[in-house]
Formats: C-alpha cells, structure tokens, sequence
C-alpha cells in the first residue's frame, strides 16, 4: 500500500491578489502557518517538491528533507504569469474564456490544463508501487489534476475544485489505482 498526502504550499501574494504566479516567496504569515501543521504530519519515508521557491519553502518551514521533481512544478501560465484575472479578462478576453472552458488551450502561450495532468498521472503512476507514505508538496493546479486522475473524472471537473493554501488531500494506492482517503494528517 502506498499513502501519498499532497500539501498545496503555503501564501504568497499571487494567492492574495487573484493573480497568476510567478516564482515568488511564501508571505510572512505563511511561514508560521505551515510550521504549525508540521506536528500534524505523520512520519513519512520521502517528500517531492515543486522546484518552486513557495513548494520548497513550504517543505523547509515543516522540516522535512525533500526531492524537487519538475512533474510537480506548477502550470506554465506563459505571458500571463504575474497577471491578475481581473487583468486577462480585460486584456484578453476571448483567451481567459477559451482556457476556462478548453482543458487543452494554451492561449496563453504556456502549458494546458491537460498537459498538467498528463505529467501529474505520470508521477503518480510512478509512486503507486512504491509503498509507505510519500509527501508532495505542490500547487493547486497540480493537486486538482491528481483529484481527478484518481477519480478518474472528467477534466472539464477541474474547476469544480477549490486547493486552498496549506491544504492537505490524502490518496492511497493498491499498485493498480489511486483512491482518496479522508481522515486525520
């Protein structure tokens, strides 16, 4: 049996803003946060990271010693990195419409929903034989993209998903398929 708990990384100011992120810090606050949940966690045998500087933050502040692995990096928003949606939508009207309703659209000019996913389903088959307690440690986009490859739901659904900063999702694994599991960290 293999148990995976995905931690979505703390704050920043792109969460706060609504904006799309660059590789920016954790916010003060968030720092604190994220230390507080680490007694919360159970004892895990290895932890993946975002190469982000807010997933590798995040692993540090609850102590853990931690891998980066690029299937876990968040999505590539292109030249819309930095931008607010308020923003896009202004800017790039039929762009934001097409990506929020085109799983596989990069109008953006960066990573679709889809290729998201298809790396994410990727690393998780790679972890599902693995067995013990993995950790990662990522980003909502990458987290919603696991939900629905273990729920082997509809990618149309991923905005049927709130990933709140700090969020844990436990999944476990028989080596032939990924279920979700609820219960205490």
């Amino acid at each position: 049996m293999t148990r995976l708990t995905w931690i979505c990384h703390g704050a920043t100011a792109a969460n706060r803003n609504a904006r799309f992120p660059l590789d920016e810090p954790l916010e003060e606050a968030a720092l604190q946060e994220t230390a507080a949940l680490g007694p919360l966690l159970a004892r895990t045998d290895r932890t993946f990271v975002s190469p982000t500087s807010r997933a590798r933050q995040t692993a540090e502040a609850l102590n853990l010693p931690f891998m980066a692995s690029t299937a876990l990096a968040e999505c590539d928003y292109g030249r819309w990195a930095g931008e607010t949606m308020t923003g896009i939508h202004e800017s790039d009207p039929d762009g934001l419409a097409t990506w929020l309703s085109a799983p596989e659209a990069v109008p953006h000019g960066g990573e679709s929903i889809a290729a998201v996913q298809a790396r994410v389903e990727r690393w998780m088959e790679d972890q599902s034989g693995t067995g013990g307690h993995t950790i990662a440690i990522t980003h909502a986009t990458v987290i919603r993209t696991a939900v629905l490859t273990a729920l082997r739901a509809p990618l149309a659904s991923f905005w049927r998903i709130d990933v709140e900063p700090l969020s844990l999702v436990q999944m476990t694994s028989n080596g032939s398929r990924w279920s979700l599991r609820f219960g205490a960290a």
